[in-house]
C-alpha cells in the first residue's frame, strides 16, 4: 500500500517519544513504565531545562569571545537559514553544543545525587559500602575537579569538547555525569539538548545580553542548581 504525502505528513505528527515505547515490538512495556516514561518527559526537563537556560545565557553574555563564536558558526553552518530547526541543521552546530555541555559541567542542573545499595559491595577504589546505605554523589563537583578535568576545570571552555578535526568529542558519562550513568541515564537528555540548541538560536540570533554588572551571580545548591539572586541582564536588539 502506498501512502500520500499528507498520510505520512499526519503519521510523522503524531509520532511522539512516548509512541517509540508503546510500538516497540520487541519488548511490551507495562502500563506503569509507560506511565513513568511519560511522567519524566513532562517533569524531568522543566526545572533543568530553565535552570540550564539561565546558566548558559550568562556564561555567553560574561564571555563575548564564545558568543562571537557561536554566532560565526550559526551563520556558516546553516548558510543563513537560521529558521532551520531540524536535527539534522541543528547537529552541524558543534560549538553550540560544545557551549551547552561546557556550561553543564560546570552548573549541572541536577549537582546533587544519591543512590542506595541493596547488598553489601566494594568500590573498585576499595570502600566499602553497607546495604541501604545512602551514597551521596557530587555532580557539581566532579565537573570542577582538576584531576578529572585539568588546570583549566574552572574556567569556561567549550574547546575541550571539540577535537582537532572540529568533531564533537563524547567523553564517558562517569567522567561527565551531569546526566547521570549507564541505565539511570536522563530520559530527557536528548530532549533537554535539542530545546536548548533551539532556544539559543532563536534568542541569540535576534537579541545580545549584557550582565548587570555588580549582581551577584552564585549557585543555590539545591535540588536543581538555580541561581541564588537570579538572572538580571539588559537586552539589546540585534541590528
Amino acid at each position: 500500500m502506498r501512502h500520500t504525502n499528507s498520510e505520512t505528513n499526519n503519521e510523522e505528527a503524531n509520532l511522539g517519544m512516548l509512541t517509540v515505547y508503546m510500538e516497540e515490538k520487541e519488548k511490551t512495556y507495562s502500563d506503569k513504565f509507560l506511565r513513568d516514561v511519560a511522567f519524566s518527559f513532562l517533569a524531568a526537563t522543566r526545572d533543568t531545562l530553565t535552570a540550564g537556560l539561565c546558566w548558559f545565557f550568562w556564561l555567553v553574555a560574561t564571555h563575548p569571545e564564545i558568543e562571537i563564536e557561536i554566532l560565526e558558526e550559526m551563520n556558516e553552518k546553516l548558510a543563513g537559514n537560521l529558521n532551520c530547526y531540524k536535527n539534522e541543521a541543528l547537529s552541524k552546530l558543534v560549538y553550540l553544543q560544545a557551549a551547552i555541555y561546557e556550561t553543564f559541567r560546570l552548573y549541572p542542573s541536577v549537582p546533587f545525587n544519591h543512590r542506595t545499595p541493596t547488598k553489601a559491595d566494594i568500590f573498585p577504589s576499595g570502600h566499602h559500602v553497607k546495604p541501604k546505605q545512602m551514597l551521596l554523589i557530587s555532580v557539581y563537583s566532579t565537573g570542577r575537579m582538576e584531576e578529572v578535568w585539568g588546570k583549566d576545570c574552572l574556567e569556561f571552555k567549550p574547546e575541550r569538547w571539540i577535537s582537532e578535526q572540529g568533531e564533537f568529542v563524547y567523553v564517558p558519562s562517569h567522567k561527565f555525569p551531569a546526566f547521570h550513568i549507564g541505565p539511570r541515564t536522563c530520559l530527557g537528555k536528548d530532549m533537554a539538548l535539542i530545546q536548548m540548541k533551539v532556544m539559543a538560536l532563536t534568542i541569540l540570533k535576534n537579541y545580545h545580553f549584557h550582565a548587570v554588572e555588580g549582581h551577584p551571580v552564585c549557585p543555590n545548591l539545591t535540588i536543581t542548581i538555580n541561581m541564588k539572586s537570579g538572572l538580571k541582564m539588559r537586552i539589546s536588539k540585534r541590528s
